[in-house]
């Protein structure tokens, strides 16, 4: 123990590192430094550690879901602190996800929502990541060992970050420190296991596992869950392993613990989807003996309002007594003057989605308490288009192959077929989002409510996806929060063009015939993949739609061969018979970069997999103006298009 006048000189040394961070005007409007924290000193720093489990929702742990597996240890965490019901990630895909936490920002509205990363996006000058101002006041901040961040990461972010970082190197016993520690034990590439290993006995009976409605119920997908519940036995184990050497180093009654894990997953439509399976995720957090009175709860308790990505920095600064910077997205859930009862009453989040390694498809989600809106903006794009990485999974694999046998029911067939441009889910009755209550007359008011509050979110960010990600790359990386303010008019008048699928036909159809040229090669653009959701619909405006077939902007171009495929299919003919594939093969070869080019075989995929054998891509016919990285998501595509995954 340090005595009282060794707490008052590394407080008078904390004043002085706090002092300069307040200066710079980043503290949040209300916090002052003399909250509960540090009003009474260094004695009143609590450690505090993150404990992340990779791609794991909260369905297949029995504290969160009686379908789930047994996790005594995770469950022992809980009956110290508090288990929230209802935490979400933003993203579905670790980089995403996790570049959310660290900047305590929503993606899109930051320019770091595309998984991977084609270019790191550069934080506003004045802001950083939140450890790092741990560090200006005190803390020793350590990361074991996986980062995975989609912006320029703040160079005072960590003291160390690495397989070797530990708490444990800290300078000394008096200084408090922040530990992020991830188990990949509950990877996805965990279940890319190989045909013969199904018949490799697991510790968990596939008999007794309850698989998802979605899922076909076949040996493969009995399995492969079975085998996941022993990953989630493997991460209890390693969990309760770290939380017995904080207590045998005699810091746990001074140590937040919080497990979590760093979004869904991870059988098939839950990593890299909007589904609860893919954003609801397992949240304990551990209190201290020491610090309980941090904290508006008694041990033990559950929280069943919403807590998300951009809440857990703003979290951990407020129990740190460290000012919560401008800027940030996140409220505290935990923390002095931080009532339970507000936190309780907390219901809404927002999940996105939009590249995925190769796959494109743009997708945001409202949830309000127990009923989630989805808006499809790209609703032609089935769920199970090709992604190279999912499809090493023998479930995924033997999904789709039942799908094309035509072995499938109707909910099962689903992740194949073209989505709705909205979907409505009332979870309570439906927690696996299988019966879609849009159309339906007496949840028409719900469905409007929901619609314009995501609407009215988007717009306030502004979300940068309503800009192709080429675009983003070349003009707004360098400062996207400042690209967006100056866009912010403009990027309402594209989501104000896409939202034309959301009308009635009659209501659209003059209106998307006047976007399709209008000056801006982006409303052009959001004009054609809107025109391309209303299918054999919009047959009226064929014509209009192919006058855009060598648009100045490739990319407008590409979306036109997408739009005449997709209405070929539902039985609208060609014009002049033109082949929709001649049309993608021109915009590929006007293409100036990877990064043009990868959406646009994101539509090849579309051609060659769903379009009942019409347009198969003659990979020989596809030209780059340009040289394709050796390595990375075109290659990707163009590899899965000529048959040569590995």
């Amino acid at each position: 123990m340090i005595s009282s006048a060794g707490w008052t000189c590394v407080l008078i040394a904390l004043s002085g590192l706090m002092t300069p961070v307040a200066a710079q005007g980043v503290s949040e409007p209300g916090i002052s430094l003399t909250t509960a924290v540090t009003q009474e000193g260094q004695k009143r720093r609590p450690n505090i550690v993150w404990i992340m489990s990779e791609d794991n929702s909260k369905h297949y742990l029995r504290h969160f879901d009686p379908a789930g597996a047994p996790a005594p240890n995770i469950e022992a965490l809980a009956g110290q602190g508090v288990t929230f019901d209802r935490a979400f990630s933003n993203s579905p895909v670790c980089s995403v996800a996790r570049t959310t936490l660290i900047t305590a920002s929503y993606a899109p509205r930051v320019g770091t929502q595309f998984h991977r990363r084609n270019r790191l996006a550069s934080l506003e000058d004045h802001f950083q990541m939140f450890p790092a101002y741990l560090r200006e006041a005190g803390y020793y901040t350590t990361n074991n060992s996986k980062e995975d961040y989609n912006a320029v990461k703040s160079p005072k972010a960590w003291d160390e970050s690495g397989r070797r970082a530990s708490w444990k190197k800290r300078p000394n016993a008096s200084t408090p420190f922040f530990h992020v520690q991830t188990y990949t034990e509950s990877h996805e590439g965990r279940l890319h296991f190989a045909a013969d290993e199904l018949r490799e006995p697991t510790r968990t009976d596939p008999a007794s596992v309850k698989l998802q409605p979605y899922f076909p119920d076949t040996t493969t997908f009995r399995v492969t869950r079975a085998r996941y519940h022993d990953r989630m036995a493997v991460i209890d184990r390693l969990v309760g392993e770290f939380v017995d050497d904080l207590r045998e180093s005699g810091v746990l009654d001074d140590t937040f613990v919080f497990y979590f894990g760093d979004h869904g997953g991870v059988l098939p439509a839950s990593k890299g989807y909007l589904s609860e399976a893919g954003l609801h995720v397992p949240l304990i957090v551990s209190v201290p003996r020491n610090f309980s009175d941090l904290v508006d709860r008694a041990p033990g308790t559950r929280c069943p309002g919403f807590v998300e990505f951009v809440d857990f920095g703003p979290t951990v600064l407020r129990l740190a007594g460290v000012p919560i910077p401008a800027g940030v997205d996140g409220r505290p859930f935990l923390g002095p003057d931080v009532p339970a009862e507000e936190v309780n009453a907390r219901d809404e989040t927002v999940g996105y989605a939009d590249r995925f390694d190769e796959k494109y498809d743009l997708v945001r989600t409202l949830r309000q308490g127990d009923w989630k809106y989805t808006r499809n903006y790209e609703a032609f794009l089935p769920d199970g288009l090709q992604n190279n990485y999912r499809y090493r999974m023998l479930a995924y694999a033997e999904w789709r192959e039942l799908f094309r046998r035509g072995e499938l029911d109707a909910t099962r067939s689903r992740f194949f077929q073209p989505k709705p441009v909205e979907a409505l889910y009332d979870l309570s009755a439906d927690p696996h989002e299988t019966e879609n209550l849009a159309s339906q007359p007496q949840h028409a008011q719900r469905l409007r409510q929901m619609r314009q509050r995501l609407r009215e979110r988007l717009i306030a960010w502004p979300d940068l996806s309503f800009f192709p990600e080429a675009v983003l790359v070349e003009q707004a990386m360098d400062d996207p929060v400042a690209f967006g303010q100056r866009q912010a008019s403009r990027i309402t008048r594209l989501i104000n063009t896409v939202d034309l699928a959301l009308l009635t036909w009659d209501e659209a159809s003059p209106k998307l015939r006047a976007a399709l040229t209008d000056s801006d090669p982006w409303v052009r653009y959001w004009a054609v993949i809107a025109t391309s959701c209303f299918g054999a619909e919009a047959a009226s405006l064929t014509a209009d739609v192919y006058a855009l077939a060598d648009d100045p902007e490739p990319l407008v171009a590409s979306r036109v061969a997408e739009s005449i495929a997709v209405s070929a299919v539902q039985g609208v003919p060609t014009p002049a018979d033109q082949d929709p594939r001649e049309l993608l093969y021109r915009a590929i070869s006007r293409a100036e970069s990877d990064i043009e080019a990868l959406p646009m075989l994101n539509t090849a995929v579309l051609l060659n997999d769903f379009a009942d054998g019409r347009f198969p891509i003659e990979v020989a016919r596809i030209r780059f103006g340009f040289e394709p990285q050796s390595q990375g998501e075109l290659i990707r595509r163009i590899d899965y298009l000529s048959g040569n995954l590995p």
